[in-house]
């Protein structure tokens, strides 16, 4: 904070330049709202969310992204509704930054909104507060023509790690966009549940090789020794990216039985893949990865070497 900020001790003070006939003045006074930090600065910086000149609300909305709380959510929710476009974007963006669940109260009767944009950003604000009340409205976004209404939908369900939305999230790993079913595929970690790990299991699947991606990464959340058989195809995958979440996945679930299939990839001209390789193989510290670890002691790539001569330790050792 300057030094300029550091003595002021009368919020009403810094609000009266709110009216002061210019709106760079008026935006002045929104900073040195904003950065009094003081909880009380939030009326007066709702208050100039509805200024009649943009570039005063658009500063508005902007600074409220450093307060919490009821208040501030229904000023920003307010906000998205702005006839100005980067007006509506700042406020948006600082809805995602609010942390008090009692924020939510503002942003919960919005959930069912006809508009996109209102809607997009209600859900996204709402994601990190982990109101239960949020389920229902965002399994019904769903239905939504719209693919970043329903990717935001996924992501309210995700947080939420309710297993009564499994057969939505199932649903949704079945969507017709890439982005919707990659979301509800990495939503999908926190259930052990057989129609996850199912559900996982089929996205290892999808002709969309960042779908079969985010299935290989989560499967190692959803456990089972279902998902070892459906990581281990994986590692034939056409996609280096998919073989190596698949890679990192079978070490987590510590799949010792992959081992031997894990260590012929070491010779694959990727040094990103190999080294993953060689750290799950350090792992999982099979006697018989040996061989394959040998000859990368001296590898060109410095990570790879490291993580070799790491793993090689580990199976010495055990």
């Amino acid at each position: 904070m300057t030094a300029i900020f550091e003595d002021f001790s009368d919020i009403d003070d810094l609000a009266e330049g709110l009216d002061d006939p210019s709106p760079g003045a008026r935006i002045m006074a929104v900073i040195e709202l904003a950065d009094s930090a003081d909880p009380d600065a939030i009326p007066h910086l709702a208050r100039a969310i509805t200024d009649t000149d943009a570039g005063v609300r658009k500063q508005a909305a902007q600074a409220l992204t450093d307060f919490d709380g009821p208040e501030t959510a229904a000023a920003l929710v307010d906000a998205l509704s702005d006839p100005e476009a980067e007006v509506r974007e700042a406020a948006a963006v600082s809805l995602t930054e609010l942390k008090d669940p009692a924020s939510g109260d503002a942003i919960l009767p919005h959930l069912g909104s006809q508009d996109e944009f209102v809607l997009t950003a209600c859900l996204a604000g709402i994601k990190e507060l982990r109101r239960p009340e949020a389920m229902e409205p965002a399994i019904a976004a769903l239905a939504s023509p719209s693919q970043v209404v329903r990717v935001q939908a996924v992501g309210v369900m995700g947080w939420l790690q309710d297993e009564a939305s499994l057969p939505a999230l199932c649903g949704a790993a079945r969507d017709p966009e890439i982005p919707v079913r990659k979301a509800a595929l990495l939503a999908l970690g926190f259930s052990s549940s057989e129609a996850a790990q199912a559900a996982l299991a089929a996205g290892l699947q999808d002709p969309e090789w960042q779908v079969r991606e985010a299935a290989a990464e989560t499967l190692a959340k959803s456990g089972g020794s279902g998902c070892v058989a459906a990581l281990t195809g994986a590692l034939a995958d056409d996609f280096w990216q998919v073989r190596l979440k698949a890679v990192r996945s079978l070490g987590r679930l510590g799949a010792t039985g992959a081992a031997m299939q894990i260590g012929p990839m070491m010779d694959l001209p990727i040094p990103n893949l190999r080294k993953e390789c060689a750290a799950v193989l350090g792992e999982l510290a099979v006697p018989e990865t040996r061989r394959f670890l040998d000859p990368y002691a001296d590898d060109t790539d410095p990570d790879v070497r490291k993580n070799v001569r790491w793993a090689l330790d580990r199976i010495a050792a055990a």
